[in-house]
């Protein structure tokens, strides 16, 4: 069974990713017979030979999504003029390299102690709901799984459709919809209003979100329909009322993985105060440049760097009124203004995220300061409604309570297949009606 879906893995593997194709069977070869042998290995020994996967897994990533940037900024220091190579950045690399890591990491520490074979190996890092953006899949949550012996689970099977219509309706629907008007906007913001760069910058917002919760949903769902339950990725996040709330509810696997390898390694907070902060900082800086080789993306990282610090400077004020039992006007204003605050900060950060330089960030927020009239918010509705109604619509989708949106799961899945069918109907003929010509790849393709 490995073998053939194994084989299928491989195939979808190389249709969309020809290049990392090539490359990919000697990467994991290497990290797999070199795992074995670190874990035979004792003390020093073992040490550097989880350098040595951990570097080789890297060298392809660090190649293919760095060079350039790297030789770019050298050129800027030293005043020199390196030629930069015509490079293709092979699709999901980020997270094929990430899950090969944390297999060789768990394993050096004890954290998985299952014998696994070169197919079932492969089949881990190529298992392609999975494959191209995430979420990034433990060891230790996935072979269980794959080697228990079970009938077929209905109820994992239509919350796996559940999660697939969802997914759809984020991304081909709402994503993709909203997306034109945001991209037109991004592309040059003076031809528009403050106030239509307003609305864009909110777009994005929402964008984003939609896009690769949207595609985690279906990933999910497709690994559902196939027996494995992967976990969420995915909580709400806009219901966040801190920045540390927020990275415990946006990509999930990523901001987990990032806490286990790169801020636990650092000392996370077992060195005093200020090494903590430090950790904290240097960790989301490395999640910013992790999501591209651009100055923006390192920016972007920077921000939430400090915006985590200074989160956690003001943490025990903020807790100790926003998760108060109080419900005094005073909590719910600091509530109120916490969250406000958080996802201002998200939302100006996404700017820099989605910007291609810095001109049209100063360029953005210009038009927003110094020529936002609210009297276009008329012209603007008139103009764009079913774009408003989609933003609407999935800000709106993050006021319900995550228990609830479990019991309409669960009502999804008790209803009958008659009630199922109608509504797959009604979500493929929404992603048909909303489909344009110019379809938007999944944004987290590119990382």
């Amino acid at each position: 069974m490995i073998l053939y879906v194994c084989a299928f893995n491989l195939f979808f593997f190389w249709k969309a990713n020809a290049e990392l194709f090539l490359l990919m069977p000697f990467t994991a070869f290497f990290s797999w017979i070199a795992t074995i042998r670190m874990d035979m290995a004792k003390g020093r020994e073992r040490k550097l030979w989880l350098a040595l996967i951990i570097v080789v897994d890297l060298i392809p990533l660090l190649y293919n999504k760095y060079y350039n940037f790297g030789i770019g900024v050298l050129n800027e220091l030293l005043e020199q003029n390196f030629p930069l190579l015509d490079l293709i950045l092979p699709v999901g690399i980020s997270f094929y390299t990430f899950q090969a890591i944390s297999y060789s990491v768990d394993v050096y520490r004890g954290r998985f102690t299952e014998e696994v074979d070169f197919m079932e190996y492969l089949f881990y890092l190529s298992f392609f709901p999975l494959l191209l953006a995430g979420p990034i899949t433990r060891a230790e949550h996935f072979f269980p799984q794959l080697r228990e012996k079970h009938e077929t689970d209905e109820r994992l099977i239509y919350s796996g459709l559940w999660l697939i219509m969802i997914g759809l309706i984020k991304k081909s629907v709402i994503a993709d919809y909203i997306s034109q008007y945001n991209n037109w906007v991004f592309d040059d913001p003076m031809t528009y209003s403050g106030f239509e760069n307003l609305m864009g910058i909110i777009g994005y917002y929402v964008q984003i979100y939609c896009d690769f919760s949207g595609y985690s949903d279906m990933s999910i769902g497709l690994a559902a329909l196939m027996g494995i339950e992967l976990k969420e990725n995915f909580r709400l996040p806009y219901q966040a009322t801190s920045l540390t709330d927020f990275w415990h509810r946006w990509h999930i696997s990523l901001s987990t993985w990032f806490r286990d390898y790169v801020y636990i390694p650092l000392g996370g907070n077992r060195k005093g105060t200020i090494r903590t902060y430090l950790n904290n900082f240097i960790t989301l800086v490395l999640a910013g440049l992790w999501h591209g080789a651009s100055m923006m993306f390192v920016i972007w990282g920077v921000l939430h760097g400090i915006g985590i610090v200074v989160n956690k400077i003001f943490k025990s004020l903020i807790s100790d009124r926003v998760n108060s039992s109080d419900s005094s006007f005073v909590h719910y204003s600091s509530f109120i203004s916490s969250w406000l605050l958080t996802q201002v900060f998200v939302a100006v950060a996404w700017v820099f995220f989605r910007s291609s330089d810095l001109t049209i960030c100063r360029e953005l927020f210009s038009q927003v300061f110094t020529n936002f009239d609210i009297a276009y918010l008329k012209y603007f509705l008139t103009a764009r409604p079913m774009w408003s109604a989609l933003v609407v619509i999935a800000l709106l989708f993050h006021a319900i309570r995550e228990e609830h949106f479990y019991v309409l799961q669960e009502y999804y899945v008790r209803t009958s297949w008659v009630v199922k069918l109608i509504l797959l109907v009604i979500v493929i003929q929404l992603a048909v009606q909303f489909s344009t010509s110019n379809v938007q790849p999944f944004i987290y393709y590119q990382f």
